[in-house]
């Protein structure tokens, strides 16, 4: 059993606090991280966190819909919303409260259903972003010039 995995994602300062995102090799590999303070239909990019809360959504949509494929069943059409709460901590500094998902899948059977009751006991511990978000994790910078 592999104890370890390594993976990389990097980036490119394009403008200021604008920054292309590199993850590899994509059919689509523009990701743009837009951290001005402009209106919302200026922006080319997204904040890094609605990508965290998009990571999250999409991890848990993925474990559910895996875990009902491991059932033999195949969603036709599922639909997720992540909302985030920040708030300011005790330095004043801004930081993430929580992130609410809501997960809407397509059953389309008793069957399917009954399935999908099943996933819901134990979906969540399947999605590394969640679970590791849950549990914590060490961030290690190195700031090189």
């Amino acid at each position: 059993m592999t104890t370890e995995l390594n993976t990389k994602a990097g980036l490119k300062q394009v403008e200021e606090m604008v920054f292309k995102g590199d993850l590899g090799s994509f059919k689509i590999d523009n990701l743009y991280i837009d951290e001005r303070n402009v209106e919302k239909t200026e922006k080319i990019g997204t904040s890094p966190t609605k990508l965290l809360a998009l990571s999250v959504l999409g991890c848990l949509a993925a474990s559910f819909s895996f875990c009902l494929q491991k059932k033999n069943f195949t969603l036709s059409d599922l639909e997720g919303k992540a909302g985030v709460t920040i708030s300011r901590n005790e330095k004043g500094f801004w930081r993430i409260k929580k992130i609410d998902v809501e997960i809407i899948p397509k059953i389309d059977t008793p069957e399917m259903r009954k399935s999908a009751d099943q996933c819901i006991k134990f979906f969540e511990q399947y999605c590394i972003v969640a679970e590791s978000l849950r549990n914590g994790f060490k961030v290690n910078v190195n700031l090189k010039y």
